[in-house]
């Protein structure tokens, strides 16, 4: 079992921008592609953006692309999202998650992922 504790999220104006982080403990961190999901009132949880075990390959939701950017250090068993020019859109409590093994890269739904953070929310005003 591994556990996930996220933090960096906080209430900014929009065009601003947050690093949310993500501390790992537990089974080997470093074989497992993560993922960054988010979840606002009223909504279903819904697929920020997934990074491969080397960091070498990413994959963003739509909303994100071109704004956010997911990165990690397996030294230091951390994950990490850079959200620049952030929206009031963007308003949610993000959470990391590990990616189920066999998963295959295009399944990015909650259900392929587990192994859930508490979360850290992030409020953007306009």
């Amino acid at each position: 079992q591994v556990q996930l504790v996220e933090s960096g999220g906080g209430l900014v104006q929009a065009g601003d921008s947050l690093r949310l982080s993500c501390a790992t403990s537990g089974r080997t961190f470093s074989t497992y592609t993560m993922g960054w999901f988010r979840q606002a009132p009223g909504k279903e949880r819904e697929f920020v953006a997934q990074i491969t075990w080397s960091g070498d390959n990413t994959y963003y939701a739509d909303s994100v692309k071109g704004r956010f950017t997911a990165s990690r250090d397996n030294a230091k068993n951390m994950v990490y999202l850079q959200m620049n020019r952030l929206k009031p859109e963007d308003t949610a409590v993000y959470y990391c998650a590990v990616k189920k093994p066999r998963m295959r890269w295009w399944q990015v739904g909650p259900a392929d992922f587990d192994s859930w953070g508490q979360g850290t929310q992030v409020t953007v005003s306009s």
